[in-house]
């Protein structure tokens, strides 16, 4: 029996069976590495404006604390449940492993529809959410960030709500913040550039000329967009996006720029063109070279998978790809290129972790220093995946997750089981 369930859960414990398979893993060692330490669910009460009360059901997940403090973002989405975070949370360790960062995974969300909420309604829920987590978080405990439906306003009043019953300024124990609040230059953006940049890698590899180039994007939210304007200066034509509203497609290129004040502006991409709407149930399988599901999970299953037209898939979201699809993509691994997600957004957490680092020693960098470290450490992590998979003949899912998994292990066996 679990308190986990879902097909979110399910696909996380398959995948994780596929890699626990791969590495021989005894049985017995198995469900302490992958069942999280500690689930916490809370109801988050808060006054309406029209004088009502309203409660909603929080949640956090914390993985495992074997290597540090654990790490993750807090969604805020009518979508979210338990079993939904305990994966996130699971695929968050793994991710923190393969980049080499001192953390567990962890993962929080409140089931909520923000469409449905004024903003002094959505800063009540957050600080009454943060209110709840502080006997179970902390600068060496449990770090948030944010994530879907939140964003650096929203880690601003975490910090203050924390700091308030602390008595003290503790920018630390959130990152994601407002730079005036201790964020770090660089964060912002920091997801969709990675998932940029190991796209690039990945044409440098299979000599492919950026300008020669295409990419399509799902999911034009903060990964979506960066990545898109990022592989835009990198000289790639952004030939198709999409987002909740809708999709867009020109072939002969989109104007990113002026797509992403669009959507500082209006919040979505709708309205921008009606010329160039699009069916969004096509987006991903448009010819390009570049393909980045930026958007929710299991969007790619064995259907999609077997018409996908791009040469690189670039996993901009968390679990985009299906355990069937996984199957279908390891058939085409000469078609299609896979940079999984555990690696493709990582740079979030890496650049998270900076932004820790900066704030446990008050020294801050700039942001070229920041931009060069996370390149850095996503490098590093690519050439891991890659000479794993090419010696032991496995997908680069495989190889990437088996990195990540080894070293949890690792962590664990060496510590013992207390007491």
């Amino acid at each position: 029996m679990t308190v986990y369930s879902g097909p979110v859960f399910e696909m996380a414990v398959n995948q994780f069976n596929v890699i626990a398979n791969h590495l021989e893993i005894p049985m017995d060692e198995r469900d302490r590495i992958l069942m999280p330490k500690r689930a916490v669910t809370v109801s988050c009460p808060i006054h309406r404006d029209d004088g009502t009360v309203a409660v909603f059901e929080g949640y956090r997940v914390q993985h495992h604390l074997t290597m540090g403090p654990t790490k993750g973002g807090t969604r805020f989405a009518p979508t979210v449940d338990i079993g939904e975070v305990g994966a996130l949370a699971i695929w968050m360790s793994w991710k923190c492993a393969l980049a080499g960062l001192p953390y567990g995974g962890a993962k929080g969300g409140v089931n909520v529809d923000l469409s449905k909420l004024s903003k002094r309604e959505l800063e009540s829920l957050s600080r009454r959410y943060m209110q709840e987590m502080i006997p179970f978080v902390g600068p060496h405990t449990d770090v948030m960030a944010p994530d879907m439906g939140t964003n650096e306003q929203v880690m601003a009043w975490f910090m203050d709500t924390y700091s308030m019953y602390q008595g003290q300024t503790v920018t630390e124990i959130v990152t994601g913040k407002p730079v005036a609040n201790g964020g770090t230059l660089g964060r912002r953006e920091a997801t969709g550039r990675g998932v940029a940049h190991l796209s690039k890698r990945v044409m440098k590899e299979l000599n492919i000329t950026p300008n020669q180039a295409t990419a399509v994007v799902q999911g034009f939210g903060n990964v979506g967009s960066y990545a898109a304007l990022e592989l835009h200066h990198y000289g790639l034509k952004i030939t198709g996006i999409s987002d909740h509203t809708g999709a867009l497609y020109d072939a002969n290129g989109l104007d990113i720029p002026a797509l992403m004040r669009h959507t500082s502006a209006h919040g979505s991409i709708a309205g921008f063109s009606n010329q160039l709407a699009f069916d969004p149930a096509d987006v991903l399988t448009l010819p390009c070279t570049v393909l980045v599901p930026a958007a929710l999970e299991r969007v790619i299953d064995a259907k999609v998978a077997e018409n996908l037209k791009c040469r690189i898939l670039a996993e901009g979201a968390n679990g985009p790809t299906t355990p069937d699809a996984d199957l279908v993509l390891d058939k085409r691994r000469d078609e299609v290129f896979v940079i999984p997600d555990i690696l493709c957004n990582s740079g979030g957490v890496v650049v998270s972790y900076f932004e820790w680092v900066q704030d446990l020693q008050q020294l801050f960098w700039e942001e070229e220093e920041v931009m060069r470290r996370e390149y850095k450490l996503l490098d590093r992590a690519f050439d891991q995946m890659l000479l794993r998979a090419s010696t032991d003949k496995i997908s680069h899912r495989t190889a990437a997750m088996a990195i990540g998994v080894e070293k949890v292990r690792a962590a664990k066996n060496t510590r013992g089981l207390f007491p």
